[in-house]
């Protein structure tokens, strides 16, 4: 059922509760609920059981009052085929199979704005996901952000908010004098395993790379920096850290490029000691009185804010713990305008929620509770040839985000992206998930994605076939005819896509649409075996034909949304 169609519904139930309420303080909302059993109709309500006490009546009776006004109401014309009265009272409402139809011509008309919504305009939100240290290859974890991250961000947008998809770059820190020293050593002919290899060193190929275009002198540059031209000096660590970082980050560029996601900025974190942000964070956390000193380290009573103890913010030695810069970045975040911020991580960052958000609430500068949102995810376990696989030779510890995509489409690029995008958000993030590649690589019903992209291009194969008319002549095709159980599945499903995308997106929650669209093709595999659309009957045809292109629509609308290509032809 179409929201505006629910909206009039839930409009002949509030006007029908009108006499009854009249001079009470009563201010009810009628919501309205997919019965669980369909025999049942099409929508429920309970909004009797719940007003019965408050207005002294029987429940049952004041139901089927209800009931009674609602069909006599003009209005329910052509909306409501039928209302009835179950239990104790429960308002069961069948909708009109001219209502039901009507979704076909709705998404012909509207198109790619099918399901698409405003609740967000005038409004903007911040995603950050991925964030990865450039210290290495992206892992199939930031995968699964990048897939999270990108779709949560169409569903936003989908909406009407004003999207920033931001890559936060950890490029401060330990880490990153790790990197330079990893390479540094195997400029110095160290490889893993000898005695002169640093203990904490990065084991990957990758490195070896670095230190081979190093040596070379050759110049690299990523996205959103200037190119860097190594000196090839060994003993030149700055010139070595500064090409590894920027070989990284370009290489991860190249990555996210095959991946099919784009970033709209990219945040450094060494920037905010470089515009003294951390500096002023620690000022305003001072100022506000929620700091102590102890054992010549400066603490923030983030207890105070519901964490289980009080944090170092400044360790004895002069150095920040790793949170105090999350709170001033995320201070930067709210002073840039966004009133509302989303980050996707991993689970392992589960700690650092309470912590960030007790220092935004500790500096008193109007952020809201409960901000920054977060989105965390659980591992991925990579299977192959029926074996986990754990490392990989190039990243030397993990399987990154580019061998996934090469195995999944057996070389494909195009093929392996679209296999990852979907089989990374088909689960709810906070479950682990099994990526299984021989799945990936099968042909059949078994390979979810391809289930879905099979369905657009069968719908396509059936349009080719046909030569009577063009495709926007559909528009005015009788759709009375569609009333075979297939169909009506079909018209069904196709109305919910709306409501769907408006929940994924409040939920922060994006497999939903994959949940949808694989039973969008479910129904549509259904029809296809059950009638025939290329049939004699001409007003018969032709009603078939609008629906199946409407729901091919709905089905190259939904792929868009996750980042995954609709097929005409496979």
């Amino acid at each position: 059922m179409l929201a505006q169609q629910k909206n009039d519904i839930a409009a002949l139930i509030q006007a029908a509760l009108a006499p009854f309420i009249a001079g009470t303080a009563l201010a009810p909302t009628v919501v309205l609920e997919r019965p669980r059993d369909p025999s049942h109709g099409d929508v429920a309500c309970n909004i009797a059981m719940q007003l019965a006490k408050q207005l002294k009546m029987n429940p049952r009776e004041l139901a089927n009052q209800i009931v009674a006004a609602v069909l006599a109401n003009p209005a329910a014309a052509g909306l409501v085929e039928s209302a009835d009265v179950a239990g104790p009272g429960f308002i069961n409402l069948r909708v009109a199979a001219s209502a039901k139809q009507a979704v076909v011509r709705t998404i012909l008309e509207q198109g790619e704005q099918f399901g698409r919504g405003t609740a967000g305009a005038g409004k903007s939100v911040i995603i950050e996901f991925v964030s990865a240290n450039p210290t290495g290859p992206l892992h199939v974890g930031h995968g699964r952000q990048a897939a999270l991250g990108d779709a949560m961000a169409s569903l936003f947008i989908a909406q009407g908010y004003d999207v920033t998809r931001e890559f936060y770059y950890n490029d401060a820190g330990v880490q990153i004098q790790t990197l330079a020293n990893s390479v540094q050593a195997r400029l110095r002919g160290h490889v893993p395993g000898d005695a002169g290899w640093p203990e904490s060193a990065y084991n990957g190929d990758y490195i070896a790379d670095i230190a081979a275009d190093f040596k070379a002198g050759k110049t690299v540059a990523c996205s959103d920096s200037a190119a860097v031209t190594a000196s090839g000096d060994v003993e030149d660590i700055d010139s070595i850290r500064a090409f590894a970082v920027t070989y990284l980050r370009n290489e991860q560029d190249i990555d996210l490029q095959a991946f099919g996601v784009k970033f709209d900025n990219y945040f450094l974190e060494s920037s905010l000691y470089k515009d003294g942000k951390v500096e002023q964070t620690v000022d305003a956390l001072i100022a506000s009185g929620k700091t102590f000193e102890d054992g010549g380290a400066l603490w923030l009573r983030t207890t105070d804010y519901g964490d289980d103890k009080d944090r170092v913010m400044r360790k004895s030695d002069g150095t920040f713990t790793y949170f105090l810069p999350d709170v001033a970045y995320h201070i930067n975040k709210f002073q840039r305008g966004y009133a509302q911020a989303i980050n996707v991580q991993g689970s392992d960052h589960h700690g650092t929620i309470a912590r960030v958000r007790a220092g935004l609430q500790a500096v008193d500068m109007g952020i809201p509770q409960g901000y920054p949102d977060y989105v965390l995810h659980k591992m991925v376990t990579v299977m192959k040839d029926g074996e986990e696989v754990k490392i990989s030779k190039r990243a030397g510890s993990y399987v990154t985000v580019r061998d996934l995509i090469e195995w999944s489409g057996n070389g494909d690029i195009a093929r392996g992206r679209d296999a990852v995008r979907f089989f990374l958000i088909s689960r709810k993030a906070d479950t682990e998930f099994v990526f299984d590649v021989d799945v990936a690589l099968k042909e059949g019903d078994e390979n979810p994605v391809l289930y879905v992209q099979y369905a657009h291009a069968r719908i396509c194969k059936m349009l080719s076939l046909w030569t009577g008319g063009i495709e926007a002549s559909l528009i005015d095709a009788d759709l009375s005819h569609l009333s075979a159980p297939s169909e009506t599945a079909l018209l069904a499903t196709l109305a919910a896509y709306p409501e769907m995308l408006a929940r994924a997106q409040v939920e922060l929650s994006p497999h939903q649409v994959a949940f949808y669209l694989r039973e969008l093709a479910a129904n549509l595999h259904s029809f296809y075996f059950a009638e025939k659309v290329l049939v004699e009957d001409e007003a018969l045809k032709r009603a078939r034909l609008a629906l199946v292109v409407a729901t091919r629509q709905v089905l190259r609308n939904g792929l868009a949304m996750i980042g995954v290509s609709a097929p005409q032809q496979m």
